[in-house]
Protein backbone atom coordinates (compact mmCIF):
# COMPACT_ATOMS: atom_id res chain seq x y z
CA UNK A 1 0.00 0.00 0.00
CA UNK A 2 1.19 3.23 -0.99
CA UNK A 3 1.96 5.97 1.71
CA UNK A 4 0.50 9.21 1.44
CA UNK A 5 2.53 12.32 2.03
CA UNK A 6 2.74 13.95 5.31
CA UNK A 7 0.65 17.06 5.10
CA UNK A 8 1.30 19.85 8.06
CA UNK A 9 -0.89 19.96 10.61
CA UNK A 10 -3.93 22.58 10.05
CA UNK A 11 -3.62 25.77 12.66
CA UNK A 12 -6.86 25.85 14.46
CA UNK A 13 -6.81 29.78 13.61
CA UNK A 14 -7.11 28.35 9.28
CA UNK A 15 -9.67 25.92 10.40
CA UNK A 16 -12.14 27.44 12.30
CA UNK A 17 -13.33 29.69 9.86
CA UNK A 18 -13.11 27.31 7.07
CA UNK A 19 -15.40 25.50 9.12
CA UNK A 20 -17.85 28.22 9.91
CA UNK A 21 -17.77 29.16 6.11
CA UNK A 22 -19.05 25.36 5.09
CA UNK A 23 -21.26 25.99 7.57
CA UNK A 24 -22.85 28.51 5.86
CA UNK A 25 -21.66 31.37 8.90
CA UNK A 26 -19.41 33.58 7.20
CA UNK A 27 -20.59 36.29 8.94
CA UNK A 28 -19.20 34.47 12.29
CA UNK A 29 -15.94 33.61 10.01
CA UNK A 30 -15.51 36.83 9.10
CA UNK A 31 -15.31 38.21 13.16
CA UNK A 32 -12.94 35.05 13.97
CA UNK A 33 -10.37 36.01 11.23
CA UNK A 34 -10.89 40.03 12.31
CA UNK A 35 -9.48 39.43 15.55
CA UNK A 36 -6.49 37.61 14.20
CA UNK A 37 -5.83 40.37 12.06
CA UNK A 38 -7.05 43.23 14.46
CA UNK A 39 -3.69 44.25 16.61
CA UNK A 40 -1.72 43.86 13.60
CA UNK A 41 -3.94 46.28 11.80
CA UNK A 42 -4.41 48.69 14.74
CA UNK A 43 -0.57 48.92 15.37
CA UNK A 44 0.75 48.03 18.34
CA UNK A 45 -0.04 51.40 20.11
CA UNK A 46 -3.64 51.74 19.01
CA UNK A 47 -4.67 48.23 19.96
CA UNK A 48 -4.86 48.23 23.29
CA UNK A 49 -6.79 51.19 23.42
CA UNK A 50 -9.58 49.63 21.03
CA UNK A 51 -11.65 46.48 21.01
CA UNK A 52 -13.67 44.71 17.87
CA UNK A 53 -17.55 44.20 18.90
CA UNK A 54 -18.49 42.42 15.60
CA UNK A 55 -19.61 43.25 11.67
CA UNK A 56 -23.06 44.66 10.87
CA UNK A 57 -24.10 45.84 7.51
CA UNK A 58 -20.50 46.05 6.41
CA UNK A 59 -19.20 48.38 9.31
CA UNK A 60 -16.95 47.40 11.91
CA UNK A 61 -18.22 48.26 16.11
CA UNK A 62 -15.97 48.49 18.08
CA UNK A 63 -15.54 50.22 21.51
CA UNK A 64 -12.99 52.61 22.48
CA UNK A 65 -11.44 53.06 26.07
CA UNK A 66 -12.02 57.18 26.16
CA UNK A 67 -12.99 60.28 23.93
CA UNK A 68 -8.98 60.99 23.51
CA UNK A 69 -8.51 57.53 21.86
CA UNK A 70 -11.57 57.73 19.73
CA UNK A 71 -10.44 61.11 18.45
CA UNK A 72 -6.96 59.17 17.57
CA UNK A 73 -8.64 56.45 15.68
CA UNK A 74 -10.97 58.53 14.23
CA UNK A 75 -7.74 60.22 12.57
CA UNK A 76 -6.49 56.87 11.75
CA UNK A 77 -9.59 55.05 10.22
CA UNK A 78 -8.39 55.55 6.53
CA UNK A 79 -5.49 53.46 7.56
CA UNK A 80 -6.92 50.98 9.43
CA UNK A 81 -9.86 50.14 7.14
CA UNK A 82 -7.27 49.63 4.61
CA UNK A 83 -5.11 47.58 6.97
CA UNK A 84 -8.00 45.51 7.29
CA UNK A 85 -8.83 45.31 3.89
CA UNK A 86 -5.53 43.96 2.86
CA UNK A 87 -5.78 41.09 5.12
CA UNK A 88 -9.88 40.29 4.94
CA UNK A 89 -10.01 40.88 1.12
CA UNK A 90 -13.54 41.32 -0.06
CA UNK A 91 -15.58 41.00 3.26
CA UNK A 92 -13.01 43.50 5.17
CA UNK A 93 -15.33 46.33 6.76
CA UNK A 94 -16.10 49.48 4.18
CA UNK A 95 -16.78 51.60 7.50
CA UNK A 96 -15.78 52.08 11.28
CA UNK A 97 -17.89 52.41 13.66
CA UNK A 98 -16.54 53.93 17.44
CA UNK A 99 -17.90 54.15 20.68
CA UNK A 100 -16.54 54.54 24.19
CA UNK A 101 -17.01 52.21 26.44
CA UNK A 102 -15.10 49.39 29.04
CA UNK A 103 -12.47 47.07 27.41
CA UNK A 104 -11.80 44.51 29.36
CA UNK A 105 -9.15 43.27 31.50
CA UNK A 106 -6.84 41.71 29.15
CA UNK A 107 -6.36 45.53 27.39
Amino acid sequence: MARRPASRPTALGELVPRVLDEAGLSEASLGVRLVDVWEEALGAELAPHCRPEGIRRGTLQAIVRDSAWMQRLQMEKPRVLAALAEALGEHAPADLRLRIGALDAHS
